[in-house]
């Protein structure tokens, strides 16, 4: 018999046994080996031999995360307010050999068990804890899924909600709430300045009541600031103090005195005064600076007239005392 004839059979029956029990998985695979139908275990990574001519069959799973989007699902709050929620699950093939004997799908049931288990929690829980405890609910709903699906297998890493969508009257409330709200803050913090600033101007009339010259300061203060602006005519009152140390020694004075006090005032006053009034626009050069000086003369005019009459009043009482 041909040698030949026998080996070349041999060579390709072991070829195609090879071809047949031969595999190679990568890291992140496990191959679930089936012998004649029954589990035998999860192998991998790397190189693995079959019990060749389809006795072992392999049914590789991947075990990276898997990153599943939830559809929006629509549905109302404990407080009866319609939202539209949607959120990502991360989860992974944690047993393979689970993953493959106890569910058909394991990515469309985890997809299922999602959309209800977020429907669900959304429809506990109030507007206002949606949206300000977030996490909170991520992790409830995380919690419930993975213990939903550990009997299959798989392990969810994590439950992010994505987006709250509210209807457009719930928005126009919200923003009217967020508007009064910064009102009512804005209010009280104008009530509390002007508290402070009230205490501030107690404290500054307390400081001037004990020396009366701060408010003489303070108003000349003023001028100045008013006298910077030169395009303007602007009409300021003299206060009464300035004069009240003429009018005391005017009283102890004969009139003689008092007319060459105030005279002498007069001239002073009009001599310092009206050159500063005319140089920061307050009065003019001509007519307004000679309408000044009239009124002034007018005034000394009337005490030399008091005058005059006073000593008519002492002449007749000195000749009533000679007629006695």
């Amino acid at each position: 018999m041909d040698p030949a004839a026998i080996l070349i059979p041999a060579i390709m029956l072991a070829g195609g046994a090879i071809l047949t029990g031969v595999r190679v998985l990568f890291e992140y695979e496990r191959g679930v080996v089936f012998r004649l139908g029954k589990l035998t275990r999860a192998k991998g990574p790397g190189l693995v031999f079959l019990v060749p001519f389809g006795i072992d069959r392999l049914r590789k799973m991947d075990l990276r995360i898997v990153a599943l989007d939830i559809a929006p699902q629509d549905t109302i709050t404990r407080d009866n307010v319609s939202v539209r929620v949607n959120a990502v699950v991360y989860f992974r093939v944690a047993d393979p050999t689970k993953a493959v004997i106890e569910i058909e799908d394991y990515y469309f049931a985890t997809s299922q068990l999602a959309q209800t288990t977020l429907r669900s929690v959304i429809g506990q829980s109030e507007l206002d804890e949606l949206l300000a405890e977030r996490e909170r609910i991520n992790e409830v709903v995380r919690e419930i899924i993975d213990a939903g699906t550990d009997q299959w297998g798989i392990e969810v890493t994590g439950v992010e909600i994505k987006d709250i969508d509210l209807p457009q009257e719930m928005k126009r409330a919200m923003a009217k709430q967020a508007e009064a709200e910064r009102e009512r803050r804005a209010k009280v913090i104008n009530a509390e300045g002007e508290y402070q600033a009230s205490t501030k101007l107690v404290q500054a009339a307390e400081i001037i009541e004990q020396f009366p010259v701060a408010m003489q300061l303070r108003f000349l203060q003023t001028v100045t600031e008013v006298a910077v602006e030169n395009n303007s005519t602007t009409l300021f009152p003299l206060p009464i103090d300035l004069f009240s140390p003429f009018v005391a020694e005017s009283k102890r004075a004969s009139p003689e005195a008092r007319a060459r006090a105030l005279k002498a005032a007069t001239d002073a006053m009009l001599g310092s005064a009206l050159p500063a009034a005319a140089e920061a626009g307050l009065v003019g050069d001509g007519a307004e600076s000679e309408a000044l000086r009239g009124a002034a003369r007018r005034l000394l005019d009337e005490v030399q007239a008091e005058k005059a009459a006073h000593a008519a009043e002492s002449d007749d009482d000195e000749g009533s005392e000679r007629s006695d």
